[in-house]
C-alpha cells in the first residue's frame, strides 16, 4: 500500500485543506453576489400592504363617523389585550410610559401601537428570565469554578442589565439607523416636491408621486411620504397627517417640513420657494456633516495606523536585514 505524502503544513493545519475551504467559500460568496445583483427586488413591495390596511382604516373611520359613534381603528389582538390586562392589574401599565414606548416604536418603523404593551412586558419579564439564567451558570453550575464571588454577581448583574435594556436598545438602535437612512434622502425628495409644485400638482399628489419615484432608492422615506400623502387624503384637517409625519420620524430637518406645509397651508405661502430654501440648508447640512466626518478621519485612523499598518511596514522593512544578520552571526568562524 502506497502512502501518499501529507501536503504542506503551516502552524499546523495542513495548507492544501485551508485553501480549499476559502477558495469554496469564495466561490458561494461570488454565487450569492450574482444573485442578489440578479434578483432585485422593489423594497417598497412589503410596505405596501401596511399603507392598504392604514388606507382602510381611514376610510372605514369616515364610513362609521357619519352612522354611529366612531369605534377604535386599532386592531387588538388576544394576546395583547390579555398581557395588558395582566399588566394593568400589577399596577405597572402607566400612560406616559406607553406613550413614550409607542413613539419609540413610531420612530422605529412599527406601525402597530398595541406592541407597546409587549415591550414593557418583555422589559419586565426578560431581567427575570436572564437572571434565572444567569444565577443557573453563575452560581448553580460549575461553568466557571475559578471565578471568585465578585465576578460571579458582576456576571450575574450583566445578564440582567442585558434584560432590562435590551428591548429598548434594540428599538433605539433600528430608529438610529431609520432616521438616518431617512436623513439621507430627504434633500431629493425636497428637490422632487419642489418639481411637482411647480407643476401645478396638488399637496397630497406630489406626496404620493415622490413616494413611489424614491421607494426603491430610499424605502423609509418612501413608506413615510405615502403614508402622509394616504391621511392627507382622508383625515378631516391636513394638519394632523403633517404633525403625523413628525411624530413618526425622529429628526428635526422632517419637523422643519412639517412646520413649512402647515405654513403654507394656513396662510397660503407659496410652496415652491419655501421647499427650495429648505432643500438648500439640507444639502449644506449633509455637506458640512460629511466635512466634519473627513476631519476625523485622521484622529480615527491612529490607533488602526499603530496596530495593524506600521507591525507589517516594520516587518516587510527590517525583517530581510534581521534574517541577513542572523545569519551572519550563525554563521561559524572558518565556513
Amino acid at each position: 500500500m502506497i502512502n501518499t505524502p501529507p501536503g504542506p503544513t503551516l502552524l499546523g493545519f495542513n495548507v492544501i485543506l485551508v485553501a480549499s475551504i476559502l477558495a469554496g467559500i469564495a466561490a458561494f460568496a461570488v454565487i450569492m453576489a450574482v444573485y442578489a445583483a440578479v434578483t432585485v427586488k422593489d423594497p417598497m413591495a412589503s410596505r405596501v400592504k401596511a399603507l392598504n390596511a392604514r388606507r382602510d382604516e381611514l376610510k372605514a373611520g369616515i364610513v362609521k363617523s357619519n352612522a354611529k359613534k366612531r369605534t377604535s381603528l386599532v386592531r387588538k389582538s388576544e394576546g395583547t389585550e390579555r398581557v395588558k390586562e395582566t399588566l394593568q392589574g400589577m399596577k405597572v401599565l402607566q400612560k406616559s410610559q406607553i406613550e413614550a414606548i409607542q413613539q419609540k416604536l413610531a420612530h422605529a418603523g412599527f406601525r402597530n401601537k398595541e406592541m407597546a404593551v409587549v415591550v414593557i412586558f418583555a422589559r419586565l419579564v426578560l431581567p427575570i428570565v436572564l437572571g434565572l439564567v444567569g444565577a443557573g451558570i453563575f452560581y448553580w453550575s460549575n461553568f466557571f469554578p475559578e471565578w471568585g464571588s465578585f465576578k460571579r454577581f458582576a456576571g450575574f448583574a450583566v445578564m440582567v442589565l442585558i434584560g432590562y435594556k435590551g428591548p429598548e436598545v434594540y428599538l433605539g438602535n433600528i430608529a438610529k439607523k431609520r432616521t438616518d437612512l431617512i436623513r439621507k434622502g430627504l434633500p431629493d425628495a425636497l428637490d422632487l416636491l419642489v418639481i411637482c409644485a411647480e407643476a401645478g400638482l396638488t399637496v397630497d399628489a406630489a406626496f404620493n408621486r415622490v413616494a413611489k419615484e424614491l421607494g426603491r432608492a430610499y424605502p423609509e422615506l418612501g413608506d413615510e411620504f405615502a403614508l402622509t400623502a394616504i391621511e392627507l387624503s382622508f383625515l378631516t384637517e391636513r394638519r394632523m397627517a403633517f404633525n403625523n409625519l413628525a411624530y413618526r420620524v425622529n429628526l428635526e430637518s422632517v419637523k422643519g417640513v412639517v412646520t413649512t406645509m402647515v405654513q403654507t397651508e394656513r396662510y397660503g405661502t407659496p410652496l415652491a420657494s419655501a421647499l427650495r430654501v429648505l432643500s438648500a440648508e439640507f444639502r449644506n447640512e449633509r455637506m458640512m456633516r460629511a466635512e466634519e466626518k473627513a476631519a476625523r478621519l485622521p484622529a480615527i485612523m491612529t490607533i488602526p495606523l499603530i496596530l495593524f499598518i506600521l507591525p507589517v511596514l516594520f516587518i516587510v522593512i527590517l525583517g530581510p536585514a534581521a534574517c541577513s544578520i542572523s545569519d551572519a552571526f550563525a554563521t561559524k568562524p572558518g565556513q
